[in-house]
This record gives structure tokens, sequence and C-alpha cells, in this order.
């Protein structure tokens, strides 16, 4: 048997593909599946590690490179999994080689989704590092495991939890100086002091911080260096490898195996076809998803996306045709927040990077909605501004007709009343509402007034004999007839005619007709002038 790709780069080594060779593999596999990924930079002799941990050589196993160039590309399996009994569950356990990061003529991005990769596939990685734990290991492997963490949520849901592997610290050197390897890892993984607020220290905590999901799943071990002549090692043979190293490596064999476990995802074991399906639902998302590089800082990528989600709810609120009622104009900030944190929720990178994002966006947003709070306070303003003046206009010319009419008057009266009405909206229609009611109950009342006292001295008669008066109730009702009529415009024909005239026309007119329509006209003329009373 031999080993396959799983995982290969694209043509331009930026993003990964499927490799269908060796996934028929492991699709054919019903057992529970777990598998052993190691990591690190290239030519730290990961591949030879690996085989042998299988006790393979160089020959049967995966192939070991010794030119400048990494050999292993993308991620490899051994096509023959072992086969081992864990909590008395049969399980197939899978060894995966990864390409080495660091190498040339690949992007951080890429070296990023072979890691993250490794780390959502695995059971147990094993991060494998030459001589010593540099921040930069640390950082990248922060990195690698929040993003997993996160596009694992973005498969299986942001409220899903994500279940790491159990980590491996494997460190190759000869001397430790006085200190375990696990003591070192204590060491390098510790919160730096920082009492002074430096920015930088607060970005190596944080770093150290986001590997907390890891929890107690991790574990490490040294390993010293099997021969001085590395490029001879597949050459060699157990009895030619320093017995330390050979001694060591059997202790190794056997902690991988007592911490190995099948794959849990969402509280369930993988198949071979389960398996294979969250691998390329995982690495859809990965392609898919615009990510940072280690080489860049997470806030700074979540930057770029919080300034496009800032400019798409401006634009959203922008289309808005103010002014708006209070609550529309809630309803349209709510519903523009909501799909601008969905497409940040989209596109942000990281968890625990995200929540300050988040508040900062949430921020950004409530000070833009309040901008357009004024905005529309302003609008409604100028508008029922704009309906009062003009109902106060309408008003007084109402109050000056040559020929006043009190039809005339109501109903330019609930003409000005309706339109403002309806078109004057927004938080200052409140204000506007009490000023128009005052204004146009002070216009109805002036006009009333001048009403009576125009015809009364036209009439030449007391106002008080008025009422009780049958002609004057005749006469009213005419007036009022030939003056609000759609067909006669006496308002502009009193130019010429005169109030008086007018009144003499309209006596003329009617006076034929007052005796046949005496009883019916009484009527009118009694309701027509109980309308006045009431209004007086």
């Amino acid at each position: 048997m031999y080993s396959f790709p799983i995982v290969e780069p694209d043509p331009g080594h930026t993003k990964l593909r499927l490799s269908r060779e060796g996934l028929e593999a492991i699709e054919r596999i019903t057992n529970p599946i777990a598998s052993v990924a190691v990591i690190g930079p290239y030519r730290s002799g990961k591949s030879f590690l690996l085989n042998q941990l299988l006790s393979l050589s160089c020959y049967e196993g995966f192939g070991v490179g010794h030119m400048r160039d990494t050999k292993t590309k993308g991620i490899w399996v051994w096509g023959t999994p072992i086969e081992l009994d864990i909590d008395g569950v049969r399980t197939s356990v899978f060894y995966l080689d990864t390409e080495g990061f660091e190498s040339i003529g690949k992007s951080n991005v890429y070296d990023d989704r072979i890691f993250a990769l490794a780390t959502v596939m695995s059971s147990v990685l094993i991060y494998n590092l030459p001589e010593t734990i540099r921040e930069a290991d640390i950082s990248r492997l922060s990195f690698a495991v929040e993003l997993a963490e996160e596009f694992y949520g973005r498969v299986k849901g942001q409220d899903v939890a994500f279940e790491p592997a159990k980590l491996l610290w494997l460190i190759q050197r000869d001397f430790l100086q006085g200190k375990s390897v696990q003591e070192m890892v204590n060491e390098a993984l510790r919160r730096v002091p920082n009492t002074s607020g430096d920015k930088n220290i607060d970005l190596v905590n944080q770093i150290r911080d986001s590997l907390a999901i890891m929890g107690d799943n991790s574990t490490a071990f040294s390993l010293p260096q099997p021969h001085l002549q590395r490029t001879k090692l597949c050459d060699m043979k157990d009895i030619e490898l320093d017995q330390l190293y050979v001694k060591r490596r059997e202790q190794l064999k056997e902690l991988v195996a007592s911490i190995i476990s099948p794959k849990i995802v969402q509280g369930k074991t993988l198949s071979g076809k389960e398996f294979v399906s969250f691998l390329e639902q995982i690495l859809e998302a990965l392609n898919k998803g615009e990510i940072p590089s280690t080489g860049s800082l997470v806030e700074v990528f979540n930057k770029g996306i919080l300034e496009r989600c800032l400019k798409l709810y401006n634009e959203k609120m922008a289309t808005l045709d103010l002014p708006l009622p209070e609550e529309s104009l809630q309803e349209a900030h709510d519903r523009s927040r909501d799909q601008v944190m969905q497409v940040f929720d989209q596109q942000h990178f990281g968890r625990h990077h995200a929540k300050k994002s988040i508040l900062q966006l949430d921020e950004e947003m409530q000070k833009m909605y309040k901008n357009v709070i004024l905005q529309n306070e302003y609008q409604s303003s100028k508008l029922c501004e704009a309906l009062y003046t003009r109902c106060e206009d309408k008003m007084d010319q109402l109050q000056v007709l040559r020929l006043p009419s009190l039809a005339k008057f109501n109903a330019g009266f609930q003409q000005c009343n309706n339109s403002f009405e309806h078109e004057c909206v927004g938080p200052s229609k409140t204000n506007y509402v009490q000023r128009m009611m005052k204004m146009l109950g002070k216009s109805r009342s002036q006009f009333i007034k001048e009403y009576n006292h125009r015809l009364f001295n036209w009439m030449f008669w007391s106002a008080e004999s008025l009422y009780y008066n049958p002609v004057w109730h005749f006469i009213v009702a005419t007036w009022e007839t030939l003056v609000y009529s759609p067909i006669l415009d006496l308002d502009r024909s009193s130019e010429w005619l005169g109030g008086t005239g007018i009144i003499t026309v309209v006596a003329l007119v009617q006076f034929d007709s007052f005796n046949s329509h005496n009883d019916s006209l009484e009527a009118l003329i009694a309701k027509q002038n109980q309308g006045l009373i009431n209004n007086t």
C-alpha cells in the first residue's frame, strides 16, 4: 500500500482542492474514523516522523525529500488505516502528512488553510517543531485554531461548539537545559504581565487567550535527533540510529495511541463517507471565505469588513424618503442593522477577535442612526412648516373675500385640515398639529364675526333682529347658493357689481319664487342659520 493525496493545491498555490484518489480509500471505511496529522515548518522531518510512527521505511511510506523544495504538496493520507479498539469501539486510524509552511513560492493564506484544515480534520494534531518554540509558532497555531473554529462554525452553525483535536507539541532537540518539554510549553504559553498597558504585549496575550479552546487537550513530548547525518536517515536501520531516539520514538508511539479517539462532529462519530462530506464542507468554506493571513493583524482584516458594512448601512438608510414617522424610521434602522450584521457575520474572522469589532460596528451604526434622526427631524419640521404656512395663507385669503361665503370658507378650512393631516409627517407633526388647530380656530372665529358684520351692514338691520326675520333667512340662503357656485364666480364679479348691487339682483331673481317655495326654503334657512348660531 502507499500514500494518496486527499487535498491538493490549485495551480496558483493559493487555495486547496480535493483529490478523489485518496478520498475514495477513506469513503470505503464504515468504522468510526480517527486521524493523526503532523503539521510544522517545511524540512522539519514530518514525513520521516510519520513513517517512524507507522514503522515504515522511506521507500514504503510517505515520500521524504532532501532537496530545498518541499516534497509533500497539500495533505496526503497513508492508504492503509490502523485498526484500533478505542473504548470498545473498532476505530480506523488514518495518518495525514501535510505540506510544510514557510516554504518558497507560497502565500501565507495557503499555509494557514493547510494548518486550519489539518486542525479541523484531525483527532490528534502533532505540532512538529525543531529545537524550540518561537513566538511565531504560537501565533501560527493560535491563528490556525481560530481559523478552524471560525469555519467550523460557518459550516455547522455559530452556536455549535468546535471540538478541537488533541494537540501534541513535539519538540525535536537533544538538550532542554534542565527544563522538561512540558515546562517549556507551559512557559511559552503563559500570559505576559502587562502593568504598563503595552499594546504589543496585549496582542501577545490575546494570541495566548485564543488557545484557551484547546483547554487540557494538549501535551508535550521531546524527541532527540535520530542521527547527525540527516540525509542518510532513510538508509539507516534502528541499530544505526541513536538509541535514545529509538527509545523515545517507541514511547511516542504509545503516547499517540493512548490519546487517539474517533473524530467527533456535533457529538457524533464519523464514518468514511461522513468524514469526506465534512471535509468537503470545510474546504469549500475555507476556499470561499476571504481570510487574513498570520502576517496581518486580524483586527485590520475585520476593520476592512467593518468599513464595508458601515458603507452598506449608510447606503440603505440613504434610500429612505425623509421625513418618516418615528416608528417607520426605527423599523428601517432595525432592518438595515440586521442585514448589515448578517453580512458581517458571514465575512468577519474569528469569534474572539470579532467581539470587539461587533461592538464597534454597532456603536458606529448608532452614531449614523442619530444623524439620520436629526435629518428626519429637520425634514419633518421643514415640510410641516411649509404646509402650515400654505394653510395660513389660504385662511388669510378666505378672510378677505369680496363676497364672504361661509360654505366656501368651510370648504377651504376642511381642505387645509385634511392636506395637513395627511402630508405633515415625522417627529414635528405633534407640535405643528397644535399650532395648526390654534390658527384654524382663530381664523374661523374671525371669519364668522366678519361674515355677520358685513352682511348686517349691507342690509341695515340690527344683528339681534336678523335671526327672527324670515326675509333675512331667505336672503342668506340665496346668497350662499349664488356666491358658492361652481358656475358663477361672483367674488370676481363683485368688482363691478358691488355688494349692494348683487344683493339687489339676488332679491329680484328670487322674489318671484319666494312665495311658492316658502315652506321648504324656510326649513333650509333655519338649518343654515342654526349652523351660524352654533359656530358663533
